[in-house]
């Protein structure tokens, strides 16, 4: 259970960065694990092809040192699911830990 709770906040994580500059798996890793989360590949890629399929980010290809990588951006209905995620984690998050 609590598996499934953390994935909704890391698809709310990637929105707020994605919503910042375009993004990257290598990158989201790296910053869930500097939050203290050990998230494999097998884990994070799914989940951003998830939320590109949802229409929540689009991708597109770019080299980057020689090397081709896919940066995620948010798209306009991901803008929309960030805001009323950002207001229901509020709300919740204030009711649990008090204001």
């Amino acid at each position: 259970m609590i598996r499934r709770i953390l994935l909704g906040f890391m698809g709310l994580h990637i929105l707020h960065h994605a919503s910042k500059e375009p993004i990257t798996g290598v990158f989201m890793i790296e910053e869930l694990r500097r939050h203290g989360y050990e998230v494999s590949p097998g884990t994070i890629y799914p989940l951003l092809h998830k939320m590109e399929v949802s229409g929540l980010l689009k991708s597109r290809w770019e080299v980057r040192n020689g090397k081709r990588v896919r940066l995620y951006e948010i798209t306009s209905k991901g803008l929309e699911v960030l805001e009323e995620g950002k207001k229901r984690v509020r709300e919740l998050c204030n009711e649990i830990l008090g204001d």
